[in-house]
Order: structure tokens, then sequence, then C-alpha cells
């Protein structure tokens, strides 16, 4: 396998018969094409389509067949030589190689020309022959995916990641243009869900004056674009879904405005200094209603909530009950965050917070849960250590085996310790978890499993947030033994929360 090839952000530009079987008028959209790209600053492949024509037609077809497309393969032909030429002017162009070979043969021919990337093609994504020697090609490979079902292109993943093949998918429609009711877009997002790590692009055959389309694709994840291209003439007309340079640029275009209006995936962002400022001068502060003493426990009988909310003021969603005043405050003063002392009940708010992501991680990972379970979390230097000190466990089942979900949000850590008693194996089912044992890290990703035995010191934290099943013979509650010998004075209701389900009223 070959991962170094980078498939994100590339924009395919298939040539397919727009050459006319003309070399010359090959290298005039090879050379436009290219200036396109260069312009609009994208990485960009140029895409041949290769077909050893003596073989690949049948010989009662080579003459005067009315069958659909061979007259137009044999009217378009070009030679091995041309074709070495025009990849020459594609890397002249500072474009990426690629081609899409229809059987055998020519999978022969784009290794003798050293094609870079190699297409497969819709109709030939179960043309297992051709797969196989694509497969032995040792190079990147792009498959689309028109007509096929989800059976056809878990066949085609598994095949390819057997094959240690290094590939991408494209969602692909095969008719020519497609109709709006048949683009399908949503096949873009279902394809990232069911394999991820795997980049989905969009082959497109729209018509070429369909802007919106490949913003939609792009806003549903594609990250690998491709179009058919070519150049009309006085005597040469282009078919209905090939894009002029022109066109191209503009396709071009909207494809990069959809990237600035969706930006990043997978987080969400801090809001910019502008929104910031904007949302904070609508906020409304917190003032008092009457004069109040040193040491009042405010409710909302003493305070009132008004624009507008001052540096340093306590605003209306920050508001508790029980927050206590550290001084006297006056009819109509703001309230500011430096004046008030924060209660235990207050230090609680980081456990609420700490429940509120954990449900989401769980949500975003597809765990769920039942409604019965028990959940503890961990704050082994108090809750106002807990973002940082902590992990939140979920027992599904402790008999003479045990399973728990270990929960930790970004940043959290768990001090070292061991068991006596219990061994345990984790398998990390979402995010990335860092372990040391016995002196030793390491980094566990989603599928990686780790078993501690009895005895040997482990500790683990989470920079990303995340979840993994602990499998363990039986749990008991004194066999936590801390390298922290503090930890280990500690009452264990000093340092664990144990609720039935989230807890709610019982925290």
């Amino acid at each position: 396998m070959n991962p170094a090839f980078d498939f994100r952000k590339l924009f395919i530009f298939d040539l397919a018969n727009n050459h006319q079987g003309q070399l010359d008028h090959g290298r005039h959209i090879v050379r436009a094409v290219g200036e396109v790209a260069r312009v609009a600053g994208v990485r960009a492949a140029l895409k041949f389509q290769f077909r050893q024509l003596e073989t690949f037609i049948h010989p009662a077809h080579q003459r005067g067949s009315t069958a659909k497309h061979i007259p137009r393969f044999l009217e378009t032909k070009l030679s091995e030589e041309d074709y070495a030429a025009l990849a020459q002017e594609v890397v002249s162009s500072q474009m990426v190689t690629m081609a899409t070979p229809f059987d055998e043969e020519s999978v022969g021919m784009l290794e003798r020309l050293n094609i870079e990337v190699a297409k497969i093609a819709s109709c030939s994504a179960r043309d297992w022959p051709l797969l196989e020697r694509v497969a032995d090609s040792n190079r990147p490979v792009v498959v689309s995916t028109g007509g096929l079902s989800l059976s056809d292109i878990d066949n085609i993943v598994s095949f390819f990641d057997h094959k240690r093949v290094h590939f991408a998918l494209m969602h692909c429609v095969s008719i020519y243009p497609i109709p709006d009711e048949h683009m399908q877009l949503r096949q873009i997002a279902l394809l990232r869900r069911r394999y991820p790590g795997k980049v989905i692009g969009f082959s497109t055959h729209e018509l070429p004056g369909d802007t919106q389309t490949v913003i939609a694709a792009v806003a549903l994840g594609a990250e690998l674009l491709e179009r058919h291209v070519g150049i009309p003439t006085e005597s040469i007309q282009l078919n209905k879904y090939s894009s002029t340079p022109e066109e191209l640029a503009a396709w071009i275009s909207a494809a990069g405005r959809a990237e600035k209006l969706c930006g990043v995936d997978g987080q969400r962002p801090r809001a910019a200094g502008e929104e910031e400022d904007s949302i904070q001068s609508l906020r409304r502060g917190v003032y008092a209603r009457q004069p109040l003493k040193e040491g009042t426990a405010l409710s909302t009988v003493d305070v009132y909530f008004a624009m507008p909310c001052e540096d340093g003021q306590l605003s209306s969603g920050e508001f508790r009950c029980g927050v206590v005043l550290s001084g006297d405050a006056d009819v109509d003063d703001a309230i500011k965050t430096a004046s008030l002392v924060r209660t235990q009940d207050v230090e609680k708010q980081n456990l609420f917070a700490a429940i509120h992501t954990i449900k989401a991680m769980l949500n975003e990972a597809h765990i769920p849960l039942s409604t019965d379970f028990e959940a503890e979390f961990s704050h082994h230097f108090g809750l106002a250590q807990f973002a940082e000190w902590g992990a939140t466990i979920i027992t599904c089942v402790n008999r003479s085996y045990c399973k728990k979900l270990v929960i930790q949000t970004p940043g959290q850590k768990h001090p070292s310790h061991y068991h006596k008693r219990k061994e345990e194996t984790f398998q990390v089912l979402y995010g990335e978890l860092e372990v040391e044992v016995e002196g030793r890290r390491r980094k566990l990703l989603p599928g990686d499993t780790l078993l501690v035995q009895q005895g040997v010191w482990h500790e683990f934290s989470s920079q990303t947030g995340v979840i993994f099943e602990e499998i363990s013979t039986q749990h008991y509650n004194d066999d936590s033994f801390y390298e922290d010998k503090r930890l280990n004075s500690i009452p264990r209701s000093a340092r664990k929360t144990v609720v039935n389900n989230w807890g709610r009223y019982q925290i």
C-alpha cells in the first residue's frame, strides 16, 4: 500500500474521448485546464481512459458495429505514443497523471507510462479480473460507485483493504447528464459514515453550467471532485456533461466557496472575535435589585437581569442561585464575578457540565445506554479539579465477569494505580487513549486493546476525549491502590460520586 498519496482536495479532470483522437487537440485541452487549475490555485489531476481496442472489442465489432459506444471508441483511438506525449503535457502543466484502465492490458500501459493514479470506472467495479490486476499495480486508486449496491461497495472496500491498496471512493450516478431527482447526494454522507477513514468524493455528470450541485456535495463531505472536460471547435461539439475551461473555472470557484461556507469538519471552532463581541453586546448582566450585604447567598429575589453586560460582570447565563457576595452592593449595582465566592454547589456545576459533554460523546460515537445503569464519577482530587483529574465509569454488568464503559472528556487524566484482585482488558471505542503501563507509554486508537493484569501499575489520559470498554474479572470497591498515597487514605465516598442513570436530583 502507498498511503503517501493525498486524495483530499484533488480535482480530477476527465479527458475521456474528448481529445477526439487528435493528439494536438488533446494537448490543447490539457494546457487549457492546467491553466485553469494554476489560476485557481488548486491541485488537479488529468485523467485518461485506456482501452486496448484490438482485444477489448470483439472481432465481429471491429468494423461497422452498431453497439453503443464502440464506434466512438474506434473513431477516437490514440496510440500509446500519443498518450505518452499527453502524459508529458500533464506533467509540464503541473498536474497529477491519472488513467482509467478498462482491461488488464491497459493496466500494463498505465504502468509503462508511469501514470501516478488509477481509476476504477463504475462499470468496472465488479470486474474482478481487472480489479485484481489494478491491485497489483501498486498505485493509489479511486473507485467510482455508480450503479452499485452497498453490498457491492462493501466487497470492493474489503478487497482493496485486504490487498493493502490505498484508495478513495467516489459517489457517482452513471447517467449523462444527471437529472436532479437521481443525484442522491446524501450518499456522500452515508459512505463517510459506513467507511470511516476513507476519502469520499463526488464524480459529477450534471450540466456544465450547474455550480449549485458541487456546493451541496462539498457541504455533505465530498473531498475529491471529478468533472469531464473538453473544448469545442467549429468541427467538434462537446457532450452535455463536459465542461469548457470557462465552465470549469466557475465550478472550481463554487467548490472553493463551499469549503469556506462549511468550515472545519469534526470539531466546533471557537467563535471569531467579531462574533464574540456581537454576542457580548446583546447579553444581559446581573444587577442588584436591592441593597445587598456581604455574605448574601444570591437568589432571583435579590437580582435582576438587564442590558448591558459590562466587562467583568456576571452574565445572566452564568448566574446560579447560591453564589455568595464577598462585598456589599447597592441597588442597580452590577454584580462582578470578582465579588463572588463559589460554593460547593457551584463546584458541582463541573460535574453537570461533564455529564452534558459525556452524553454528547456517546451520541457522536453511536453508543446507546440502557435506562438502568450506574454512573460513577471519579474526582480523585475534588470536584473542582474534575475537568483535569477524573473519569466517568458506567457499570453495565458486575458479576464474576464485569463490563464497564470508561469515559474521559478532553484533557482528563486518571492517576497511577493497580488492582490486587481484578484483571482487566481495555478496548477503545471512540477517541484516543494515552496509557502508561509500568512506565511504558503507548497510544490506543479505536479497536486497540490492552491487557492489565493484577498488580500492574497503570494510568491513562486523553487529549481528544475517549470512550473505552473495560472487560474484567469481578470488580471490588476496595481493590484500587494509588501511587499517590494521599488518595489511599481518602474515603471512597469523598473521591467518587455514584448515582443511578445520570443522577439528576441525586447529585
